[in-house]
């Protein structure tokens, strides 16, 4: 098997498993309905290991574009690989998201609220505030990234590592994942909302683009810092690199800033 499909096929089982724990906690006449944060949490952690347990001696299991930009941006990956990778990834996502849908589907006709039906595929935020938003995906990709490249040089964790990875992942969202329901990832967030808006799905409502770009911004630049932090302080690497993303990161974080003014005060005037 290529890596271009370790990575298709490590994604999707994923976005299947951790959607799938979205989809029986939110979804109405689930046995697990109403199970709550900590059972998705959890999912999502377990997910996660299940899919590197899959596909690691494969591609590496990435499964994460926001990974593969920070590995590159290190030299630990070559960049001519990563638009190879973050393809792989985004159909993976979407694939994933096509198979909790039929896993589900008598469900989503007697599931009445539109926004618990999107949660199954994509995030939201608790309170609706571009520039907060934009930080915590950042906060919680950069302890993502930080800790995965952490957890690799203990070489104690070797054939663990996937397993203690689920459990950042958990820790992540037990901490840091109530802002935003912790996406840290584009692909798992960015592919299942396509498919939502493509897919079917009765009373499903607005796929909220509007939000869309915050689950893909914030963990592409947390990403690329915790990668190249990793690299100039636990390493002592000086890389030129984590000043032009710290600059760029510094720009988007004012015009999100600049967004969240003008949203606030569009509440106010209606």
């Amino acid at each position: 098997m290529s890596a271009f499909w370790g990575e298709l096929i490590g994604t999707m089982i994923l976005t299947a498993l951790g959607g799938g724990v979205c989809a029986g906690v939110s979804l109405k006449k689930s046995y697990a309905a109403n199970s709550g944060w900590i059972v998705i949490t959890f999912g999502w952690g377990l997910a996660v290991a299940i899919a590197a347990y899959s596909v690691g001696p494969i591609s590496g299991a990435h499964l994460n574009p926001a990974l593969t930009l920070g590995l590159a941006l290190i030299g630990s990956f070559p960049w001519a690989d990563v638009p190879s990778y973050v393809a792989a990834q985004m159909i993976g996502a979407i694939a994933g998201a096509v198979i909790v849908y039929l896993h589900y589907l008598q469900h989503w006709k007697v599931t009445d609220d539109p926004k618990a039906k999107l949660s199954v595929f994509a995030t939201s935020p608790a309170v609706y505030h571009p520039f907060s938003n934009l930080m915590s995906e950042m906060i919680g990709t950069f302890i993502l990234v930080l800790g995965i490249l952490a957890i690799g040089a203990n070489k104690f964790t070797d054939g663990l590592n996937p397993l203690i990875v689920g459990f950042l992942i958990v820790s992540i969202g037990l901490s840091l994942g109530g802002a935003t329901g912790y996406a840290i990832n584009p692909a798992r967030d960015l592919g299942p909302r396509i498919a939502h808006m493509l897919l079917p799905i009765p009373g499903k409502g607005s796929s909220n683009w509007k939000y869309a770009w915050v689950p893909v911004v914030g963990p592409m630049l947390g990403g690329a810092l915790g990668a190249l932090f990793y690299k100039t302080v636990f390493l002592g690497h000086q890389d030129v690199a984590i000043w032009v993303v710290m600059g760029i990161a510094l720009v988007i974080l004012v015009l999100s800033l600049l967004l969240s003014g003008r949203s606030a005060n569009r509440s106010v005037s209606m």
